[in-house]
């Protein structure tokens, strides 16, 4: 079977979307917040109300570990970002994208994002994957738009993969601490 460029990132967008979606729908409304150690990154309710992320210009050595708040924040910034571009809207800046602070709208969040990219996805060519990618690369012209989607699989994985070990870590911590026997 000979599958397009665009049915192959659309398969592969599906396949990780699918273990987003097992997350998702195990998510606890407290998982959000759960600070897994003391140098974290998450998201705080301003005086406003509104969420803001943890966030610095130049990446902090070590590496804050995100909360589930703060990498659904993460990934609704980065994807209406990169849906502005493939849209060819004008970008929202960081700032603007806002997380909705409550379980259940960062999922349903989430999931119109998801629409919104799909719609991006079944909208493209094989011809129109070819054409330069207006992010993440903005000075580098030789990424594609193809490049572009591959991305979006790639980080939505890797955030995937973190909030599915986040939420395994947080259900297990719960328990009550095992004797060790047995072990070196």
């Amino acid at each position: 079977m000979n599958a397009s460029r665009c049915e192959l990132l659309r398969r592969q967008f599906d396949l990780t979307w699918q273990l987003f979606d097992h997350h998702l729908e195990r998510l606890e409304r407290a998982d959000f917040l759960w600070e897994p150690v003391s140098h974290c990154w998450t998201v705080r309710q301003g005086a406003d109300g509104t969420w803001v992320p943890d966030w610095a210009e130049t990446e902090p050595d070590p590496v804050p570990v995100p909360t589930i708040g703060w990498l659904s924040w993460h990934i609704g910034w980065w994807w209406s970002v990169t849906i502005d571009h493939a849209r060819g809207r004008t970008p929202r800046e960081r700032e603007d994208v806002r997380w909705p602070g409550d379980g259940e709208a960062a999922i349903a969040w989430l999931r119109g994002l998801r629409e919104e990219w799909l719609a991006v996805l079944d909208g493209l060519t094989d011809t129109g994957l070819d054409a330069t990618a207006p992010f993440p690369w903005q000075n580098d012209p030789g990424h594609t738009v193809a490049d572009m989607a591959g991305w979006v699989n790639s980080e939505l994985m890797k955030n995937v993969a973190e909030i599915g070990q986040l939420r395994l870590l947080r259900a297990a911590s719960a328990d009550t601490p095992r004797a060790l026997s047995g072990c070196p």
